[in-house]
């Protein structure tokens, strides 16, 4: 057993995979360290009762909120992370979301680097990941080459709706999808089990599939799974990890290398440097500037949903559609609200978890004449918003967001936009303080060591030999999805890498 290696990659999700498939061609040898499995291939794949009541694929491991009080997590460990589970979304960012933003709560900052640094690796990302999409059409979208795929076809009911949005004076534009071969042999089938399913015929592009899978074809690629990394451990200075604490069946390992990436989400990410505190970094590693964990965003998301008693929805793939009119500025306010999405058609049993209480055939006659929708809007970063770990290591998350009134607002004028369409009834449901599924902000990047925890290439400030590369780095949350954006990240820095090397 190898137990030196030149990188150590710690997750194998956005961030993690990307890494391994944008350095497995450098010669380097690369360990890459995921604490789950792999996710099975099999019928509960796509199976309503198994994913959102059993609970099937979810990470059984308890957090507490600011209250103390114990919650189970939306996230997932396993090969891929939570990519395996995305929506497969992947939006870049606007151009002005690199810029400071003034919104009714305060200010977005600026990041350190502008869109025009990143446009080039959106582009590689893109392919990488397969992405859908048609340019020209979103009015906030900034300029960029075209889509390396076409967009995915609206189906019929879709396509009414999508005129129906223009004639309100809207500019409709496609979701940018990353799906691999839709609609031909053995590709995606365009089913009503994307959003929060694994793909049981592997054509979702998640980071097992677009990453993992054709590095681990290089012989200097390994892939260690039920890996928990516990603590990384540094020389006498402090300046560099020396191995990093793996608990692997059983056992507890030391791994050396000369130079470690962290790519296991936001939370779990500032968790690990918290607790890797020693004698030089008491406040936890790389956390001179006392950042480490604070800024938690996580998106202002509600969930709704159009209902007619009368129409049918015979949809089957419903994620086509994005409404970006309000992205920067409202219909009546100078200040941005935020975005709205078409979203995966809702199960029965999807719907019977938020109130258990009503019979399942109810569920199903009400779903089948809906047509679901996603309102987001940006949280800003609050140093109060923080994730910590207590004496046993155990993550605690402290969130409360913000940017409120203009996420009402979002939602208002989406309820209003539905029920222009025809809808009879408008239905929410919101996260509200324990939503996990879109974490960022946590070891912001910059400039100044004092106001950040990473530099602008994603390496720690204090650190020589340490990169974070996933959402940890964001310094906002902006209103889109962020995968694209850490993908985008992750090649940018392996390509510093190499040029290191």
């Amino acid at each position: 057993m190898n137990t030196r290696y030149d990188l150590v990659i710690i997750g194998s999700g956005a961030g993690g995979g990307t890494m391994a498939h944008a350095l497995a061609t450098s010669g380097r040898r690369i360990l890459v360290l995921e604490r789950g499995g792999f996710v099975p291939r099999e019928e509960e794949n796509w199976s309503p009762e198994a994913v959102w009541k059993q609970l099937r694929y979810r990470a059984d491991e308890r957090w507490t909120d600011a209250h103390g009080e114990v919650f189970l997590p939306y996230t997932h460990y396993g090969v891929g992370g939570n990519t395996k589970f995305w929506g497969s979304v992947l939006y870049r960012l606007r151009r002005e979301d690199f810029q400071e933003v003034e919104h009714v709560d305060g200010i977005s900052p600026a990041w350190p680097i502008d869109y025009d640094t990143v446009a080039p690796y959106y582009d590689r990302a893109e392919r990488l990941y397969h992405v859908h999409g048609q340019h020209g059409l979103d009015p906030t979208e900034p300029h960029r080459e075209p889509f390396p795929y076409a967009p995915i076809p609206h189906s019929r009911a879709m396509a009414e709706i999508v005129e129906n949005l223009r004639r309100q004076g809207l500019h409709p534009s496609p979701l940018p999808l990353g799906l691999i071969r839709p609609g031909e042999e053995n590709g995606c089938r365009l089913c009503n089990t994307c959003n929060s399913f694994p793909c049981r015929i592997e054509a979702k592009s998640d980071s097992e599939i677009c990453g993992i899978g054709p590095a681990v074809q290089h012989a200097n690629v390994e892939l260690w799974t039920n890996s928990f990394a516990s603590r990384l451990l540094t020389d006498a200075s402090g300046r560099r990890v020396e191995a990093v604490e793996v608990e692997r069946d059983g056992e507890v390992l030391r791994i050396g290398a000369s130079e470690f990436v962290v790519s296991c989400g936001a939370v779990n990410s500032a968790a690990l440097l918290l607790r890797s505190a020693n004698d030089r970094h008491r406040d936890g590693l790389a956390n001179s500037s006392g950042l480490v964990g604070k800024r938690y965003m996580a998106h202002l998301a509600t969930m709704m949903q159009g209902f007619h008693p009368l129409k049918k929805n015979e949809t089957v793939f419903q994620k086509t559609v994005a409404i970006n009119d309000f992205y920067l500025r409202g219909p009546d306010t100078p200040y941005p609200l935020g975005q709205i999405q078409s979203q995966g058609r809702t199960h029965a049993v999807m719907a019977q978890t938020v109130v258990p209480w009503v019979p399942l055939g109810a569920y199903e006659w009400w779903v089948a004449r809906g047509v679901d929708w996603l309102a987001m809007s940006e949280d800003l970063p609050r140093a109060e918003n923080r994730v910590t770990v207590d004496s046993a290591g155990r993550i605690r998350l402290q969130y409360q967001p913000n940017n409120l009134w203009a996420h009402r607002r979002l939602v208002k004028e989406t309820t209003r936009i539905l029920h222009r369409l025809g809808f009879w009834k408008v239905m929410k449901h919101s996260h509200h303080m324990k939503n996990t599924t879109h974490q960022c902000g946590t070891l912001v990047f910059g400039s100044d060591p004092r106001t950040s925890v990473l530099d602008p290439l994603c390496r720690t400030h204090d650190v020589e030999n340490l990169f974070v590369v996933d959402a940890s780095f964001f310094p906002s949350s902006a209103a889109v999805n962020p995968g694209l954006t850490i993908i985008a990240q992750a090649l940018r820095v392996a390509d510093h890498i190499m040029e290191m090397q």
